[in-house]
């Protein structure tokens, strides 16, 4: 008889159903509160819609801190920080440069261009682009028809928020590569690198990884970001705090989403993705004063919303398979 995979452990308290609950739901609150903050943060340092330098520079300091932050949370739980080849540092290397790096020059870019509703919205394309690339990638990963309609619904959601009324019978299509565009790439991009840092997951672990990608990924961006002019100044109490809340959050969440891989199904813990969307746009709504009522928001947000619970919620992950490893977080 071939062996099987020991269950979930119930004894722990991170297993208690109500407990997965309200900790994936922070996990998520946290997650969908990085677009407004980002756009606060903008207005608090000053950053121009044009400044790139700048961007770069304030996106640096937050992943550099979340990283530092996630490893000593690593190290307080007796994980080994360094316990791994000089080819594995070289996959952290690649990993940080495209997951962190790479990925947030085009969000932070993209979200100066665009509202943090739409943002939100349009950044979700990214569970859908990852069920794509896995149908090509893994043969035990196809594309079935629950997670086509979902993709097909989420994508739909995405036209949804691009509609404009165009002052008589039709709508024109709002859609920019400097706003919309880049946001729609860094998705696909996190995507793609969600994939390969799955592979990596497999050697280190993934807590660990993570805390390594950011740091390196941070430590890029801060040397682009300085290498190219920028500077970020404006520095007060209110906008170190930002920045030190953007830094938490990232690696609060990350920790606890983790926690809750270990002690359950990959599959409990990752359908509560749909809600990132849905507190990003409703934070949004509250903090930045956007509208998120308007009949394209509100139903691109229920379409993408739907199609990211269809394509989670099909099946429960096959044996063998390393839990966390399938669940990465939407590190925003």
């Amino acid at each position: 008889m071939s062996p099987t995979r020991p269950p979930p452990d119930r004894a722990s308290v991170f297993s208690k159903p109500q407990v997965v609950f309200l900790l994936a739901t922070l996990c998520c609150l946290l997650w969908g509160s990085a677009y407004p903050a980002i756009k606060n943060g903008y207005a608090l340092f000053a950053i121009a819609a044009d400044d790139i330098p700048g961007k770069l520079v304030f996106a640096g300091w937050r992943f550099l801190v979340a990283g530092g932050l996630l490893l000593l949370v690593a190290r307080a739980m007796n994980k080994p920080l360094f316990a791994f080849s000089r080819r594995a540092f070289g996959a952290l290397g690649l990993l940080g440069l495209t997951q962190t790096a790479l990925q947030y020059v085009f969000f932070y870019i993209g979200l100066a261009y665009t509202t943090g509703v739409k943002g939100s919205i349009l950044n979700a394309t990214g569970t859908f682009f990852s069920v794509l690339l896995a149908h090509f990638i893994y043969h035990n990963d196809r594309l079935s028809y629950r997670k086509a309609l979902g993709c097909t619904v989420g994508f739909g959601g995405v036209m949804v928020v691009n509609l404009a009324g165009g002052g008589g019978a039709g709508f024109d299509f709002q859609f920019t590569l400097l706003g919309e565009g880049f946001i729609v790439i860094a998705a696909f991009v996190l995507s793609a690198a969600t994939i390969y840092g799955k592979r990596v997951s497999q050697r280190i672990d993934p807590m660990v990884m993570t805390g390594h990608q950011l740091a390196l990924g941070g430590a890029a961006l801060l040397a682009g970001g300085y290498a190219s002019g920028g500077t970020l100044q404006g520095f007060s109490l209110a906008s170190t705090a930002l920045l030190a809340y953007m830094a938490v959050l990232s690696s609060a969440a990350f920790a606890i989403w983790a926690t809750l891989l270990k002690h359950n199904r990959v599959g409990m813990v990752t359908v509560f993705n749909f809600l990132v969307p849905v507190f990003g746009a409703l934070l949004s709504a509250l903090f930045l004063g956007e509208d998120i009522l308007e009949w394209r928001n509100a139903l691109a947000l229920a379409m993408v919303s739907a199609g990211i619970w269809w394509v989670t919620t099909e099946r429960q992950p096959r044996a063998g398979v390393r839990q966390g490893a399938d669940g990465p977080a939407p590190c925003r």
